[in-house]
């Protein structure tokens, strides 16, 4: 494992963790879940690895090795992820591996929506994207009683934000200590089904229907935060994209097959994700 300095144009500095073989085909950036730090992914890229895929886990602003942390202060939303911080992950990237062989990004839960997002407004970023327990949060794409959790969700998640100058998400079970335009950009996307980022001039819906990567998917059969209509939902969203969707359930993971334990065993994730 490396560990390589990425920075912000607006400053802001985190480290990615790179698992490189010997002699990658392909290169990789992967995209944490809400409030979940890189170094969780390891086991992820060392399976890929183990497959010829060079793989870099990117920081999330405000986890683990960021340079910032969120509060009343020191405020964010998509825009500045999408804008400033993968671009900076894409440079290390690019300087570390070159630009000789097949792009990919992709992310697990909200690492994978955006991953969606940055591609579409980005196309030379990446020409593959792949999500694991991913899609959009919008309630009616869930069924009960999940959908209802959703629709408490907004307004309350981001009053909770407000008030505290960040979301609590430790003390509450949902995320970390998240920014509240973070909060608010998730919260439209539950509410209206739409992407959206405060403060970016494109029109993230408008550049979703024009992306055509090549796209695949994987479902975790008792996933309640990601089922599979929620993927579903998120890809309708890229008509033009080639798509193809793997489920996993416990006996091929062999752990339970929910949002989060597949991550301390990914050994049937990597070929899912490789075809």
């Amino acid at each position: 494992m490396q560990q390589l300095e990425a920075v912000a144009a607006d400053g802001h500095r985190w480290e990615l963790q790179a698992v490189i073989p010997e002699n990658p085909t392909a290169r990789l950036l992967w995209l944490p879940a809400l409030g979940v730090s890189a170094r969780h992914y390891l086991p992820l890229a060392q399976a890929l690895a183990a497959r010829g895929v060079g793989v870099f886990l990117h920081e999330w602003r405000g986890h683990g090795s960021s340079s910032l942390r969120a509060g009343r202060d020191c405020n964010w939303g998509y825009r500045e992820i999408l804008e400033l911080d993968l671009p900076g992950s894409e440079a290390v990237m690019a300087s570390t591996l070159g630009a000789g062989m097949t792009r990919i990004m992709g992310g697990h839960s909200l690492g994978g929506q955006l991953a969606c997002c940055r591609v579409a407004l980005h196309p030379a970023a990446a020409a593959q994207v792949w999500l694991v327990g991913s899609g959009a949060p919008w309630w009616r794409a869930f069924p009960a009683p999940v959908r209802w959790w959703l629709l408490v969700a907004d307004p309350l998640l981001p009053w909770l934000a407000r008030i505290n100058g960040k979301l609590p998400g430790r003390r509450i079970g949902f995320g970390g200590r998240e920014a509240r335009g973070l909060i608010v950009d998730w919260a439209r996307t539950a509410r209206t089904g739409r992407y959206a980022a405060e403060g970016l001039d494109a029109d993230l819906e408008d550049a979703l229907a024009c992306a055509s990567p090549a796209i695949r998917g994987v479902v975790l059969a008792d996933d309640w935060y990601a089922p599979e209509s929620s993927l579903n939902f998120l890809l309708g969203k890229m008509p033009q994209a080639n798509i193809s969707v793997t489920t996993l359930d416990d006996a091929d993971l062999g752990i339970g097959a929910d949002h989060f334990k597949w991550m301390k065993q990914p050994d049937a994730v990597a070929p899912a994700l490789l075809g």
